[in-house]
C-alpha cells in the first residue's frame, strides 16, 4: 500500500473495518463467528452489501446518498479498502463499515440470516479464460449463500461487461430456487442499468473497450 493508505489504516481502521475471528486463512472467517450488525453501526437500519467493492467509489457514493442505509463492503484487498476509508472520512460518511474476507465466508457465516436488504456484486473477477472460469463467483454454490442472507423480498444486483459471464450468470440464476428476475420482462432479458450505480473505473474500462454493460436483478423469495 502507498504511505497515505498505510496512515489510513493505521487510523481509520479502527472506525470502519469489522473485526472477524480468522480460519486457517487471512480473509477467511471462522465458521460461527455472526456480526452484531446492530452492535457495528450503532442502530438499526436497512443493510445493503457490496462484495467486490475494490476502490469503494461506488459504495461510498451510495452511503453518502443514503444516510438512512447501512453500508457493507467486502473485499479481499486491503489497499481497496484503505482507499475505500479515505473516501469514506473525506465525504464524511458515517453509516459504512469494512469486511477484508472472502465473499463465500461472509455470506455464509459472517452475516446473520435473512438480514440483508440488497447484495451487490458490480463488476466481479470475470476469469475469462477457459481453465479459470471455475473461480467465478456466480456459479451454482452462490445462489444459496445469497439467499440466507437475504431477506424475503431482498434484491440482488449483478453488473458484468462480460458476455459470457453475464450468460452464466442468468443461467445460474434460472435454475436458483430461491430467487426470481425482477421487474418487467421475462428470465431472458437484461435488467435496466441500476441508477444507484455511480459510473467506476471498471465501467468505463469496459465501455471503452466496446464491451456491452449488462444488469440483471433478481428478487428473493419470501421466507416461509
Amino acid at each position: 500500500m502507498s504511505d497515505a493508505q498505510e496512515r489510513a489504516w493505521e487510523e481509520l481502521a479502527p472506525h470502519y473495518v469489522v473485526d472477524v475471528e480468522r480460519d486457517d486463512a487471512v480473509t477467511s472467517i471462522r465458521p460461527g463467528t455472526v456480526l452484531d450488525v446492530a452492535a457495528a453501526f450503532g442502530r438499526t437500519a436497512p443493510l445493503v452489501v457490496e462484495i467486490g467493492s475494490g476502490q469503494g467509489h461506488a459504495i461510498v457514493h451510495a452511503a453518502a446518498a443514503a444516510p438512512d442505509t447501512d453500508f457493507l463492503a467486502v473485499e479481499v484487498f486491503r489497499a481497496g479498502l484503505a482507499r475505500t476509508m479515505l473516501d469514506a472520512d473525506r465525504a464524511g460518511v458515517t453509516n459504512l463499515r469494512l469486511v477484508e474476507a472472502n465473499a463465500p465466508e461472509v455470506l455464509e457465516h459472517l452475516l446473520p440470516e435473512a438480514s440483508v436488504e440488497e447484495i451487490w456484486i458490480f463488476f466481479p473477477d470475470p476469469w475469462h479464460k477457459s481453465k479459470h472460469n471455475k473461480r467465478r463467483l456466480i456459479a451454482p454454490a452462490f445462489p444459496p449463500l445469497a439467499a440466507r442472507a437475504l431477506r424475503g423480498g431482498g434484491t440482488l444486483r449483478l453488473a458484468t461487461d462480460w458476455e459470457d459471464y453475464a450468460l452464466q450468470m442468468r443461467a445460474v440464476m434460472a435454475d436458483a430456487a430461491d430467487f426470481a428476475p425482477a421487474g418487467p420482462g421475462s428470465a431472458d432479458d437484461w435488467a435496466p442499468r441500476f441508477e444507484g450505480r455511480v459510473m467506476t473505473a471498471f465501467e468505463r474500462k469496459g465501455l471503452a473497450k466496446g464491451r456491452e454493460i449488462r444488469d440483471l436483478t433478481y428478487c428473493r423469495a419470501p421466507r416461509s
